[in-house]
């Protein structure tokens, strides 16, 4: 009955943590406008926070092409490019939560960006 007990604390440990990445999606979003993409497939930070009529800028510092699509909402549905050293910028009008990914690396690379009043 032990290895039963230790795979059942396993999976609700597991269940727990079932949301939780290090490459982002809706984790706690931090109060910035600016987004790296170091050499390591992710987003840095990958959940922001900003006011309404905030430009943020994600910024690629990796040594491949990657890109912020967002996957809902109104915003551009194509996706925003950037070869290695480039920058992409966007404009956030209006309150909401804008989820995108890297169309390249959907699996790794995910994010979000909170738009408050």
């Amino acid at each position: 009955m032990i290895g039963g007990a230790r795979l059942a604390a396993v999976g609700l440990l597991l269940a727990a943590l079932g949301g939780c990445t290090s490459t982002g999606g809706l984790g706690t979003p931090v109060p910035t406008a600016a987004v790296e993409l170091p050499p390591s497939y992710r987003f840095a930070p990958a959940d922001i926070a900003v006011p309404a009529g905030t430009t943020v800028t994600w910024s690629n510092r990796d040594n491949f092409t990657h890109s912020v699509q967002f996957v809902d909402g109104d915003l551009p549905a194509d996706p925003l490019t950037m070869e290695p050293g480039q920058s992409v910028e966007l404009t956030f009008a209006a309150p909401g939560v804008y989820q995108y990914e890297c169309h390249l690396h959907p699996r790794d690379m995910t994010g979000s960006v909170t738009v408050t009043p």
